[in-house]
């Protein structure tokens, strides 16, 4: 299986398979509107204004597993993250990341991963970095700010064009 094969709902109930982000950069992150990293949602979508337009994507993924800090239903998580942050990346239903009921596309990001293979994920906002390919390049913790990563998407970005 690749990347590319996996569904995932949109917040509009949709299911989109991800192969409409085949040729991009990927920066794929568990998220939460009540936990002391949200304030990364500023960062995101900085990298968001920064790479968009030359082939970048967030791709921002609720969870509600860590201390219950994604509260409320896919619409109101969307409003707050629109309203207090300016959010313009797709975002997605709410999902496990972790466990009997995660997410096919974390499973798929936690096996493919170099260095951490299959480790859980430990917190909201931990962050993976995949390639236009679709290879699974790093993962962040959530300890990583948005900015701090903006040299690896530039990095990909370039060699694309080489």
């Amino acid at each position: 299986m690749s990347l590319y094969q996996i569904r995932v709902e949109d917040i509009n109930n949709h299911v989109l398979v991800l192969e409409q982000y085949k040729g991009k950069v990927l920066l794929i992150v568990n998220t939460a509107t009540e936990c002391f990293f949200t304030p990364q949602y500023e960062g995101l979508q900085a990298l968001y204004n920064m790479f968009h337009n030359r082939g970048f994507e967030v791709l921002d993924f609720p969870c509600n597993q860590f201390g219950k800090q994604a509260p409320g239903s896919i619409e109101k998580i969307d409003k707050f993250c629109v309203e207090k942050y300016v959010t313009t990346f797709p975002r997605f239903q709410k999902i496990n990341v972790n466990g009997e009921d995660e997410s096919i596309l974390f499973t798929y990001l936690k096996r493919h991963e170099k260095g951490f293979l299959n480790q859980k994920i430990k917190w909201n906002f931990t962050k993976f970095l995949v390639d236009q390919n679709g290879r699974v390049i790093k993962r962040y913790s959530p300890r990583v700010k948005p900015n701090k990563i903006a040299k690896d998407i530039e990095k990909l970005l370039q060699d694309k064009n080489q």
